[in-house]
């Protein structure tokens, strides 16, 4: 595997990188569409937050990676030998990373049932997709925009629901879906159906850096990783291993965050001031705010997490 560009070594465009951090510190909050021109460091943040994630407890000789710790979310295999009094052995696993290809038909993504061994053999079938590989892993998906609409439309439902379900003639086979979903796009080669745009949950506008001494340190670090990676990857590991483990607590306290009903009050009176459609955003703020908290070290959320989350979670729904 070749060497990742480090995620602290990535100069500037603090939003994309808190955006990318606080949806690995609560994966439901539901994605992060990082809209900008290229070369600036999109797909490189992707692949280089997956590599620093910590490891996933997982069972191990399960196709979709399943939690054993948490029964609720188990795909139709893991039911079924639970109920035969099979046992699950567990190990450890690296966070996938799903790239996502722009021409993937819908069954690649969702997977598929073969309906003629069902009806011919009474036996179940199912081809694990996408969605299946990237559970509990990181989905990226670059030039979103020209991905087929419906195609988008299957990745947030699934993104939002924690789970996939596939029906075919009576036939059904479900199995837990849930990652961290980034999409990147251009918006100069097209834009997102609104629909669409609103179902990601933050969203980022990036630019190309203008200060001259950050530029200079882009050349200098992208220049020093090219000449030697693995030197270059050392340098930044104490800082690497530092934000994993910043993550991985932030993870384990999230869903101890509290909130009182004045926070509350505080973001729906954002929202309706701001004349945001719907009730999305709103518990977007909310959940990118516990995130904040818990990537902080805290257990209550502050009005300045609840000014960082609008700032991510409001920009593509303001009209």
């Amino acid at each position: 595997m070749p060497p990742i560009y480090p995620f602290t070594a990535i100069v500037g465009q603090e939003r994309m990188r808190r955006a990318l951090v606080l949806n690995a510190v609560d994966p439901r909050i539901g994605g992060v569409l990082i809209r900008g021109e290229r070369g600036t460091a999109k797909s490189t943040a992707a692949r280089a937050l997956a590599a620093l994630l910590p490891r996933v407890r997982v069972v191990s000789d399960c196709r979709f990676g399943c939690d054993p710790d948490s029964p609720a979310t188990w795909c139709t295999e893991c039911h079924e030998r639970s109920d035969r009094g099979d046992r699950l052995p567990a190990t450890d696993r690296q966070i996938p990373f799903i790239n996502l290809p722009v021409s993937a038909p819908e069954d690649r993504v969702v997977g598929t049932l073969d309906i003629e061994a069902a009806l011919q053999r009474g036996e179940r079938h199912f081809e694990p997709g996408v969605l299946a590989l990237a559970n509990r892993g990181l989905l990226y998906i670059d030039e979103v925009n020209l991905l087929d609409d419906h195609v988008v439309d299957v990745l947030l439902d699934a993104a939002a629901m924690g789970m996939n379900i596939v029906e075919r003639e009576g036939i059904s086979f479900s199995h837990p879906s849930r990652f961290i979903l980034v999409g990147t796009m251009n918006p100069e080669e097209g834009d997102l159906r609104p629909q669409l745009l609103d179902r990601f949950a933050l969203s980022v506008e990036i630019y190309g850096i203008r200060d001259a001494r950050e530029r200079v340190s882009i050349m200098e670090r992208n220049l020093a990783f090219e000449a030697d990676p693995s030197r270059f990857t050392s340098s930044w590991q104490a800082k690497e291993n530092d934000l994993s483990e910043q993550i991985k607590r932030g993870r384990g306290l999230v869903a101890s965050v509290t909130y009182t009903s004045r926070d509350l009050l505080s973001i729906a009176s954002l929202t309706a001031s701001l004349q945001v459609d719907g009730h999305r955003p709103d518990l977007v703020i909310l959940k990118t705010a516990r995130a904040q908290a818990a990537f902080d070290g805290r257990t209550t959320i502050t009005a300045r997490d609840i000014a960082l989350a609008a700032e991510l979670a409001l920009p593509h729904r303001l009209k």
